[in-house]
């Protein structure tokens, strides 16, 4: 379809409003948000003299809803500057300008009556051509357009996002009987590739795909828990991490979503489901409902099923006695069952240790996990075509590590389903024929390939993947490894690419890795055209292995820490020299030496999720993989480029490295100077190692040259006395330790070039010289070693 969205409308700036213009303003899309127009002055307005006509009283709500996206966390926005991508209007003054628009978004009150009289006005100033779509989490997308011309059906579907806009990966397409399947499928390709989402296409349902699984759940388990006796804090417990489940469990995620917006989620299906057992699931517990008439609402009240009470000591988070409807410090519960979840190591294997213990949180595990996954087979087909949207909807949508049918694999589908039948479950008879025709999952790997049931033929079909993922635990199981060792991998990613994967605990920079790194290098000389750097495991890299330092320092094993950080520096250096191209793909968390490890790329080719930094001096160190030395380097090409004062640049790295400061975004980190301007920002993490994989070709297609040695200006031993003297005002301030201003004077020494003249040119090897001295010696410092240990088992940093 030759179809492009250029500028979007968005209609509600509500929370969820304004979170979606945000990600549009994110990704470049110019963004119109529209309100209604306040009745009201607020008493400022009136105090400027300002009446109900003036512009900025009737652009009110819209214009209040950008200024707060700065100042909200976590922050929707990419880099705060992207606001002015979005421009405030109001219903009556503005709504010509929808016709100007490719896409118009509604985003009001979850109300029919109120979206059809919105779509009325919507259709009043609308082309053909121009998309229209609601964002609701369940009313019905063929109820709001009943009354609406049949060439504007052909433009409308739901876009159900979810909360926050820019954090959550699931986007749920909801076509309408009269949608036009090409316009779906633009959508989706445009969502995925450019909004950064995971698509699901979801029937014309209650609730849709994961809200209706989700509440399904989230009821079940209250269900079981009023039965047999509970605790708030032995649910989550139980429905957390030890289940495959984020952190927030069940009742978090209930404060976190507002008991309010469950509830009303929840009548949605209660009120349009006509089966008198689904029915009375959703109907939403008594007690539920006197909280949601209390106030108690969660989060945005300050109370639900916790309670933040700030004491003497510090705050301390409260949880609600349902016995007694008060509040009391928690418990922690223990027992085999939680204890055997904890130590396992993954999803999968915490969910079978749980369900394995045998006590009566395993009992309480099984009860509810049975239901959901009994409720999810028997709405494949009514609520969505495939196990596959169900699984990803729910791992997207609700951030669970599995999907239901993933998870029925990994528990044992015949074993779980004799079981279940056992202790009087109707499982769906799909289920049960599937089983019979011989097959033990409803997922199987082939040939490298994903296969999953299609319950319409019977048969196992492949997944199809955009051609733009590049799936390295499947190019693995294809034999696609050309050499590996215990901490990375060099794998064939196709048209004469390798890409080294890391894959040490948290992908923690060791000698493993590095001694990889080097064979890469010699193996891509050989045999390749270029070389990615990029992994799919949680987080691209953490640092390095503080762990083997610390032993080393306590040890008193000098030479081999210099051994060790020679090592690094040099293999670094190896990397920038490289005579092919080598572009880098890092995401999520990527920390001290990993930012090291992508700095000497030619590329950067970054996750728009990417939280990028050096954060050495929060284990009483300075980087000394080279990090100290690139920046040292840009600031002073920067400067000479410019052709001014290199002291602020100097000043600005400084201040970056000296207070551990982490990029909120790939975008971020560009501004903080960590990404260079031609590094790149990819939205869909999925997308990125196929993305850097274009980059290599791109460079390899081309005059190639290694990045050429650069004499470096310092600020030499005048630009110290600067940064020494800042670090000063800070200690005198009370904002830093004694401890914080012995790295603060040896970070100045390396990043100053020594006490050297101002204005000397020094080369790089002499930059990493002054790196690894200073990390030597402050190895030795006893509060260093004491912030090592304390990272390593708190995981935070310690200031002494």
């Amino acid at each position: 379809m030759n179809k492009a969205i250029r500028k979007a409308a968005v209609i509600g700036s509500g929370i969820m409003g304004s979170g979606i213009a945000a990600q549009l303003a994110n990704v470049g899309i110019p963004c119109l948000l529209l309100d209604i127009v306040p009745r009201r002055l607020t008493d400022e307005e009136a105090a400027k003299g300002l009446t109900l006509e003036h512009p900025p009283v009737r652009n009110r709500l819209a214009a209040s809803a950008i200024a707060k996206l700065a100042k909200t966390k976590p922050a929707p926005l990419y880099d705060p500057s992207f606001a002015e991508r979005i421009t405030p209007g109001n219903l009556e003054d503005h709504l010509s300008q929808l016709a100007q628009v490719d896409w118009i978004i509604e985003v009001v009150v979850e109300n029919l009556e109120v979206k059809k009289g919105l779509l009325e006005k919507i259709e009043s100033v609308w082309k053909p051509g121009i998309i229209v779509s609601s964002n609701t989490s369940g009313i019905s997308i063929n109820a709001m357009a009943a009354e609406r011309s049949d060439e504007f059906k052909k433009h409308f579907m739901g876009t159900h996002f979810f909360n926050p806009p820019r954090y959550m990966k699931l986007l749920e397409i909801i076509p309408g009987e009269r949608t036009d399947p090409e316009l779906v499928g633009f959508m989706k390709g445009f969502s995925e590739k450019v909004l950064g989402k995971g698509v699901v296409l979801a029937k014309d349902t209650p609730n849709f795909i994961a809200n209706r699984i989700g509440t399904y759940g989230l009821l079940v388990t209250l269900k079981e828990m009023t039965e047999n006796g509970f605790t708030v804090e032995e649910v989550d417990a139980v429905t957390g991490p030890a289940m495959g489940r984020p952190k927030s469990a069940t009742f978090r995620t209930l404060d976190l979503v507002g008991l309010d917006t469950f509830v009303h989620v929840a009548n949605n299906v209660y009120d349009n489901v006509s089966d008198e057992k689904e029915k009375a699931i959703f109907d939403v517990p008594a007690i539920m409902k006197s909280m949601v008439e209390k106030g108690w609402l969660g989060e945005k009240s300050g109370q639900g099923f916790y309670l933040k009470k700030k004491g003497p000591g510090g705050s301390e988070i409260l949880a609600l006695d349902l016995t007694t409807m008060e509040y009391a410090p928690q418990s922690k519960p223990k027992s085999a069952s939680i204890e055997a979840a904890k130590l396992a190591k993954g999803a999968k294997e915490k969910t079978k240790a749980l369900l394995a213990a045998k006590d009566r949180y395993s009992d309480l595990a099984w009860n509810i996990l049975k239901q959901v996954l009994v409720y999810s087979a028997e709405k494949v087909g009514e609520i969505a075509d495939s196990v596959q949207e169900i699984d990803e909807a729910m791992k997207w949508g609700f951030s669970w590590e599995l999907g239901p049918f993933e998870t029925w694999d990994a528990i044992g589908l015949v074993r779980s389903v004799e079981r279940m039948e056992a202790e009087g479950l109707t499982v769906p008879a799909w289920v049960k024929d599937w089983i019979a025709a011989g097959h033990a999952s409803f997922y199987k790997q082939e040939e490298g390939k994903l296969h999953s049931v299609q319950i319409n033929t019977g048969q196992f079909k492949e997944i199809e993947f955009a051609p733009e993922i590049v799936n390295l635990r499947s190019l693995k199981e294809q034999n696609m490894v050309i050499k590996g060792n215990s901490g990375a991998s060099l794998i064939d990613i196709g048209d004469g690419v390798a890409c080294l994967e890391f894959h040490s605990p948290n992908n923690a920079i060791g000698e493993d890795i590095l001694s990889m790194i080097t064979q890469s290098l010699e193996e891509v000389r050989k045999n390749y055209k270029g070389m990615v750097i990029a992994n799919q495991g949680r987080n691209f890299c953490v640092g390095a292995n503080i762990m083997l330092l610390l032993m080393e320092a306590q040890d008193e094993e000098w030479d081999e820490i210099n051994d060790i950080i020679h090592l690094f520096q040099s293999t670094m250096y190896k990397v920038k020299r490289f005579e092919k191209p080598v572009v880098a793909a890092p995401h999520r968390m990527c920390l001290g030496g990993g930012v090291e490890a992508c700095m000497p790329a030619d590329q950067v080719v970054a996750s728009a999720e990417t939280y990028y930094g050096l954060v050495e001096v929060g284990v009483g160190l300075i980087p000394a993989g080279g990090g100290c030395k690139e920046l040292a380097l840009r600031a002073s090409q920067h400067a000479s480029v410019e052709g001014v004062d290199l002291q602020p640049f100097i000043n600005h790295v400084f201040q970056t490295v000296g207070t551990a400061t982490v990029s909120s975004s790939g975008h971020d980190a560009k501004r903080l100077g960590y990404l260079r301007s031609t590094d790149r920002v990819v939205v869909n993490q999925d997308f990125a190692i196929h993305e850097a994989k274009q980059s290599v070709l791109g460079l390899a297609d081309t005059d190639y040259k290694p990045i050429p040695e650069e004499k470096i200006r310092v600020v030499g031993s005048e630009g110290k006395a600067v940064l020494q003297l800042g670090a000063i005002e800070m200690k005198r301030g009370g904002y830093i330790s004694d401890h914080d201003l012995l790295i603060a004077n040896k970070l100045a020494h390396v990043l100053a070039g020594g006490d050297v003249p101002a204005g000397s040119l020094v080369t790089e090897q002499y930059m990493l010289d002054l790196e690894r001295e200073a990390f030597l010696s402050l190895c030795g410092e006893p509060k260093t070693q004491q912030r090592m240990h304390h990272m390593l088992t708190k995981g935070k940093a310690l200031r002494n």
